[in-house]
């Protein structure tokens, strides 16, 4: 939803749920003209209404559906409607006048079946994928099924008959634009400082939301970056392997591999001023200083980017 909204201007989105509108009522706004520009965006939330304890309360009911079903048959042409729910059944006929007149996109695998949904799409290609190449990919692209999807399908078309290991994986497939984030802490930890800058600024013009907003995000996920790494290398001195810390502390055991990797070109006197640096920033960040916020936190990744003796 996200990255729809960035399609259009912030003052051609509404924003609705099906529990204060009807179907009748959307497809009427739906009609209505912008002041601001051709593009308009209707979002309804709720359609299938909200989970009660016993069955679900609220939502559109038939008449709703078949004014929206009625509308979908000749829609205006400068506006796009967005109807979102939890829980729609494809033989519904809501669902049927979606798929008809335009696009559904249906996100119902969870997060801990996302690897063995992405296994299953390189299976079904006849592509021979390493546990490890299933495990960038998602790291990559994320939880978008239909991009990760896309992104199957070229690998499997490159592949041919030849396996895929997480080398080919990162030479095919580009970071997800979205969330960079993961690139630069890995930067932080190689000490790219040229990368590290690049990135950083990256990520500050590719938000739609102010820079001033869009830095304490991302000093909270440097911040959180560096509290894995602490947890990891004081595991690593207790002797506990990446697979075993990966459960301990709940994560991907890939991701757990390459954060164990990063840890180790860190001293712990290296980490402990990195735990300084960020709550400096943070003191920054919350009006301790007069310097813009997105300066402030390039300042601090300079300084944790920063080689032993000073140099970078």
């Amino acid at each position: 939803m996200g990255r729809l909204r960035r399609h259009f201007l912030p003052e051609a989105v509404e924003s609705l749920s099906a529990l204060e509108v009807t179907g009748e009522e959307t497809a009427a706004l739906c009609n209505v003209g912008s002041l601001f520009g051709d593009a308009r965006l209707v979002v309804v939330a709720d359609v299938d209404g909200l989970k009660a304890e016993r069955g679900r309360r609220g939502g559109w009911k038939a008449a709703d559906v078949e004014a929206v079903v009625a509308y979908l048959e000749a829609p205006a042409p400068a506006t796009v409607l967005a109807l979102v729910a939890e829980e729609l059944k494809a033989s519904s006929a809501l669902w049927k006048a979606c798929d008809k007149g335009g696009l559904v996109l249906s996100y119902d695998v969870a997060k801990k079946d996302l690897h063995g949904w992405v296994a299953d799409q390189f299976r079904q290609r006849g592509t021979r994928a390493e546990s490890d190449a299933v495990a960038a990919l998602i790291q990559l692209v994320g939880d978008d099924l239909h991009a990760l999807k896309g992104e199957v399908d070229k690998i499997a078309t490159w592949a041919g008959d030849e396996p895929v290991g997480e080398r080919e994986v990162s030479a095919l497939v580009a970071a997800n634009a979205d969330t960079p984030s993961y690139e630069l802490t890995e930067a932080w930890s190689t000490r790219e400082l040229a990368r590290v800058l690049e990135l950083s600024e990256t990520i500050f013009d590719h938000d739609p939301k102010p820079r001033r907003d869009v830095a304490p995000r991302l000093a909270g996920t440097l911040a959180a970056h560096l509290g894995r790494l602490r947890a990891l290398k004081k595991l690593a001195a207790e002797g506990v392997g990446s697979k075993e810390a990966a459960t301990r502390l709940k994560l991907n055991p890939y991701y757990a591999g390459k954060l164990y990797k990063q840890a180790e070109g860190f001293s712990e006197e290296e980490l402990d001023s990195a735990v300084v640096a960020l709550a400096e920033l943070d003191g920054a960040l919350k009006g301790q200083s007069r310097l813009a916020p997105d300066l402030e936190v390039q300042r601090t990744l300079v300084t944790l980017a920063r080689r032993p003796g000073g140099s970078l």
